[in-house]
């Protein structure tokens, strides 16, 4: 005998879908790395290095340019000699810190629970 399919009664995604669209600036690669580091205030290119030590410099300029482009971050070139170049997060950017702390809450649960010494997540 098949299996009756259940109702979904979860609220439908606004559309476009916010999520999916959030979901896509967070999940790059090391993106959220970047906003992680960013977050106690603006960082140079190569302190973003040493704060995301496997993140090739490729790729960081890349997330970086990505991350400028959707709002997410600043660019802001010193009148130093020779020049610097700092980043820091936008306001928008900021907004998405919280979200990535619970993130950071929720894996540190399931850490202990794979390692056994957690309580069960389905309460």
């Amino acid at each position: 005998m098949a299996l009756k399919v259940r109702k979904n009664h979860s609220p439908d995604p606004p559309q476009p879908c916010m999520l999916t669209h959030c979901m896509a600036v967070i999940s790059g690669a090391w993106a959220a790395n970047v906003i992680w580091s960013l977050r106690a205030g603006p960082r140079r290119f190569n302190e973003l290095r040493m704060d995301i030590p496997p993140i090739s410099a490729k790729v960081l300029s890349t997330r970086l340019s990505e991350l400028e482009q959707r709002g997410v971050l600043s660019r802001n070139v010193q009148p130093t000699s020779p020049p610097s170049v700092e980043y820091a997060l936008t306001d928008l950017g900021s907004e998405l810190v919280p979200a990535l702390e619970a993130i950071v809450e929720v894996g540190h649960r399931l850490k202990m629970r794979e390692a056994g010494k957690g309580p069960d997540l389905r309460q």
